[in-house]
């Protein structure tokens, strides 16, 4: 990387806060996915919205492409820069810079972590809903590249139902306003597109969430049963009989064995072949309705026994162990690819068996944790990526897993999106010249594609598209 880029980075934020030596670099190699590496050129942290602003536009100047990272928890390797490249961490603008009861709204910086957000507006009985099981460490930043989702947006929504505005820093360094904070839409959605872009637009400086209170009702069920099919079947019956429970989880047993046998048990059977977590929220004359319903169809499909929790603390050891599954797998292995995929509710019995083919095909270590209730699937693959012939059956089974999923009507990622780990898939389901329409769009926001560049669109597969002129006008009509 030219010393003449680090000097005018370190003038913007000081040297405490540029990092270039390679012992300092290797904290950021990767992100939360084992099977990606790349070492970047610099990494620079600024501290304030001003720095931020100040460091796009030093890059722009020097045609330097860059990427941006938050907390690093995401699973797609799309927070990676390589050599050439500048990674700019945002982990310092850490601030809740508004909270509005009165109009359920906040501001926050990217860097804020997604649980430190439902902490400070708990006492207003409010919360943020979308909850990713790193929820504890990942930011509202990467929630927005990602447009992440949890085990509670099943009723609610994922990010981008959550978001109402954008204050956006292009990759020149230029400003623009996305949405409104009172949520009204016109023209564009501009922050529905933004949302889930993967940094490939930008930086969103200052983010404009909804807040929702806190239910009345909460109640939290545990169903064990001794066939995974008939865990899958008991998810469909609950959807059809018209219930929407706030969160809908499935666990297989390999995945109940780790949690059990780690400081995250939680009481689950481990002789169980799947479990059920369902949350009911609501009204309380509602939710002990919807519970007396919802039991009653477990148990009609097979549950051997269902458990309620309605007192906070029983709830909270319930989540613990879903929460912390993929921390608990830690002892199985040294590695984790934890994939993602999403399927139609109603092919879930059949996908989960072609999944366990897979595994004694390649003969690897594989458990289940997913969101049921929408179909999105986490097979996770427990590895060593010292060893090389083993690493090489986990890229294998990780492509016939997502053939197997697309094939059933599904789609390639749900939550953590395509990065550098799915790009390659992604002609499984859009054509050439949709994906050339994608990269027009990209290039409205940055026609250099200097931000984050190399993921998300395999640019071999896109087909030029040449309907719309590489521009910021429609941006800067907006301002």
């Amino acid at each position: 990387m030219n010393a003449g880029v680090r000097e005018a980075l370190e003038r913007i934020v000081g040297p405490r806060w540029v990092r270039h030596r390679r012992a300092e670099l290797a904290t950021y190699t990767m992100d939360g996915l084992p099977t990606h590496e790349e070492w970047p050129g610099i990494v620079v942290l600024p501290g304030t919205r001003e720095e931020l602003i100040a460091v796009l536009r030093a890059l722009h100047a020097a045609e330097v492409p860059f990427v941006a990272r938050g907390a690093g928890t995401g699973l797609s390797g799309g927070a990676l820069a390589g050599e050439a490249m500048v990674l700019v961490t945002l982990t310092r603008l850490n601030r809740i810079l508004q909270v509005d009861p009165v109009r359920r709204r906040a501001v926050v910086e990217p860097g804020v972590v997604n649980a430190r957000l439902s902490d400070a507006t708990q006492p207003f009985g409010l919360q943020y809903v979308p909850d990713p099981s790193s929820q504890t460490a990942c930011t509202i930043g990467g929630n927005v590249a990602e447009n992440a989702g949890g085990p509670h947006c099943l009723k609610a929504g994922v990010t981008t139902n959550h978001i109402v505005e954008l204050e956006v820093i292009l990759p020149d360094g230029s400003l623009a306003r996305l949405g409104s904070a009172h949520g009204d839409q016109w023209g564009p959605d501009l922050v529905g597109l933004f949302v889930g872009s993967e940094g490939m637009f930008g930086i969103a400086c200052a983010i404009t969430v909804k807040l929702e209170p806190v239910p009345a009702a909460i109640r939290t069920l545990l169903a064990d049963f001794m066939s995974v099919r008939a865990a899958s079947e008991a998810v469909s019956a609950i959807i059809a009989a018209g219930v929407v429970p706030a969160a809908l989880e499935m666990m297989d047993r390999a995945c109940v064995q780790a949690v059990e046998s780690s400081i995250y048990a939680a009481g689950y059977p481990t002789d169980a072949a799947a479990v059920l977590l369902v949350e009911l929220d609501g009204q309380p004359e509602a939710v002990a309705s919807e519970d007396v319903l919802v039991q009653r169809l477990l148990l009609a499909a097979g549950a051997r026994h269902v458990r309620s929790a309605t007192e906070a603390g029983e709830r909270a050891r319930l989540w613990q162990g879903r929460k912390k599954a993929f921390g608990a797998m830690g002892r199985i292995a040294p590695d984790l690819a934890v994939q993602d995929a999403v399927v139609p509710r109603s092919t879930l019995p059949d996908i989960l068996e072609r999944i366990d083919a897979i595994r004694r095909h390649y003969d690897l270590y594989i458990s289940n944790v997913f969101h049921a209730g929408d179909g999105n699937l986490h097979p996770n693959i427990s590895f060593d990526r010292r060893d090389a012939d083993l690493a090489t059956r986990v890229k294998e089974a990780s492509r016939d897993i997502m053939a197997a999923c697309v094939a059933v009507g599904g789609s390639i990622t749900g939550e953590h999106g395509v990065g550098k780990d799915k790009m390659d898939y992604m002609p499984l389901i859009f054509d050439a010249e949709t994906l050339g329409a994608m990269q027009a769009v990209r290039r409205v926001f940055d026609p250099a594609e200097r931000a984050n560049p190399g993921k998300v669109l395999p640019v071999h597969a896109c087909r030029e598209w040449h309907c719309v002129p590489a521009t910021r006008e429609p941006l800067a009509a907006i301002r």
